[in-house]
Parts: C-alpha cells; sequence; structure tokens
C-alpha cells in the first residue's frame, strides 16, 4: 500500500498557480480576484473563509470578504451578489453555504454570474459539466480528478464505485468519471442510502470513492484485495485518549483498508488538502477567460 500524498500535491499546484500569478502581475496586470459571501456567523464557516484568504494570499490572489449578518433579507443579500456580477475587478465569486432559511439558496446560486461561479453551482455549469463542455469543475470532484491524474492511476475503464450521490460531490465526480478523456472513461456506479447489497458492489470495485458522510464506515470487507480508495469524509470524532479529546477521520476505516488496497488517500491530508488548490485554480481560470 501507498498513501496518495494531498498535502504534497496541493503544494505543487500551488506552486504552479503562484507562477502564473507572478508571470502576470510582473507585466503589470492586476492579480486575480475572489469575493467570498458569507452570512451570519457559523464556526465551521468562518473557519474555511478564513482558510481561503491565507491561500489566496499565498499564491497572490486578492480575496475580498463580504459577511453579512444572518438577519439580512433575501433580497439584500440579492442586490449584493448583483453589485459582484457587475464589479469587473472580481473575476470569482462564492457563497458559503448553509445560508439560513429564510433565504432561498437556489434563488442565491442562480443570481451568481456563470463566468463567476468558480464552485460550480449554477444550473448553467452544471448544465456543461454534464455534457463535457469546458467549464468550473467543482472543487471537490476537481481534487479527485487530480489525485487521480497526477498519481498515474489508470481509470480507462476500470469498474470506479461512487458512495454517495450529492450534488457537491458525488454526482459531478461520477460525470468526470465518465468524460471521454485520457484520465477519465471509467465504467461508474454510484450508490446511495437505498444501494442492496452495498458491500458487495464496493468490494467489486477496482477505484472505490467514498462521500457517504458517516465516520470510518468504509471497512476492509468493502474493499477487494489492490483496490485504490479515494475518502472524501472528514469528520470530528471524540477521543479522550488524545490532548484535544478529539481526532480527525474520514468515511473510511484507514487503518483496516490500508492493509488490504493498494493505494488510499489519508484523512487529513488527502483530498481535503487538494480541494483548496483546485479553488484557487479556478478563481484563475475565471481571471483569464474574463
Amino acid at each position: 500500500m501507498y498513501p496518495i500524498d494531498g498535502k504534497l500535491l496541493a503544494q505543487e499546484m500551488k506552486n504552479e498557480i503562484t507562477a502564473t500569478v507572478s508571470s502576470l502581475t510582473d507585466k503589470g496586470k492586476n492579480p486575480p480576484h475572489l469575493a467570498l459571501v458569507i452570512v451570519g456567523d457559523d464556526g465551521a464557516s468562518l473557519t474555511y473563509v478564513e482558510s481561503i484568504k491565507k491561500n489566496t494570499k499565498e499564491v497572490g490572489i486578492l480575496c475580498s470578504a463580504y459577511q453579512f449578518p444572518a438577519s439580512i433579507s433575501e433580497k439584500e443579500l440579492l442586490e449584493a451578489i448583483d453589485f459582484i456580477n457587475q464589479d469587473d475587478e472580481v473575476d470569482g465569486c462564492i457563497i458559503q453555504l448553509p445560508l439560513p432559511k429564510h433565504i432561498d439558496t437556489k434563488k442565491i446560486i442562480q443570481k451568481i454570474n456563470p463566468k463567476k461561479d468558480v464552485d460550480c453551482f449554477h444550473p448553467e455549469n452544471m448544465g456543461k459539466l454534464v455534457l463535457g463542455e469546458d467549464t468550473f469543475l467543482p472543487a471537490t470532484p476537481h481534487a479527485v480528478m487530480e489525485l487521480l491524474k497526477r498519481y498515474e492511476i489508470e481509470t480507462i475503464g476500470k469498474n470506479c464505485v461512487v458512495v454517495g450521490r450529492s450534488n457537491i460531490v458525488g454526482k459531478p465526480l461520477a460525470l468526470l468519471l465518465l468524460q471521454n478523456s485520457p484520465y477519465a472513461d471509467a465504467t461508474v456506479t454510484i450508490c446511495h442510502s437505498k444501494t442492496q447489497n452495498l458491500q458487495e458492489v464496493c468490494a467489486q470495485a477496482d477505484i472505490l470513492l467514498v462521500a457517504i458522510g458517516k465516520p470510518e464506515f468504509i471497512t476492509a470487507e468493502y474493499v477487494q484485495k489492490d483496490a485504490v480508495v479515494i475518502d472524501v469524509g472528514i469528520h470530528r470524532v471524540e477521543d479522550k485518549t488524545t490532548e484535544k479529546g478529539y481526532r480527525i477521520c474520514g468515511d473510511v476505516k484507514f487503518n483496516e483498508v490500508s492493509k488490504k488496497c493498494k493505494a488510499i488517500t489519508p484523512v487529513p491530508g488527502g483530498v481535503g488538502s487538494v480541494t483548496m488548490a483546485c479553488l484557487l485554480k479556478n478563481t484563475l481560470k475565471a481571471y483569464q477567460q474574463n
């Protein structure tokens, strides 16, 4: 077994982005500019926003955060997004989810200019993804594809099983694996909560990609010998034996599965590390296209 090092790949990608941004600014051009919209004061969301700020600064991308109180009206939020849409100096826009219950999330997402939708949530960009047209790729599925590509994991004709059917990870990941390209062309099965004989289906996978949202759900019985396992999940679970009182784990029981598979992404240090780099890559792409 060998670990698929997401931290190493993320740094490699960020070095590439930094070099490109530096070449642009050396020519007197403005750097790419990302706008973040956050509503309320959810701790996890604020932490994620701070992480984005840190990473954009690291690669030379400008970042502007628009933080609004949870009491903001839907009309006011739509007006704020319209302002960002019309700002020619802003290349990419992210709406941090979830939004308060009184705001229609679909309406907010559809308000984003598709050319600035670096999260690939807008229906126009999702439609392009379905059709295999050039568009922004959702950051987490994009991260998975980068890991498969850069670690030269063969996907053509392979039996790939995706566990999870969310609009953010499972569905777009399956679409990317299906595309007619040198780093896809897989035979894809999507599993979910209603799948019968889940263990049996997973155990037939050459590449098992797990985004089920349940800590350490996938054990060795779900994995065939010498399979590649990509763990998208990330959880904080109680562990009183540690100094912090918790530990971080994924959807896969790493210590069990790693003894049986050919390659595996650790958690942390796997897919999550590359996701941020893919978001930065999308921002640069938006800049180049605009």
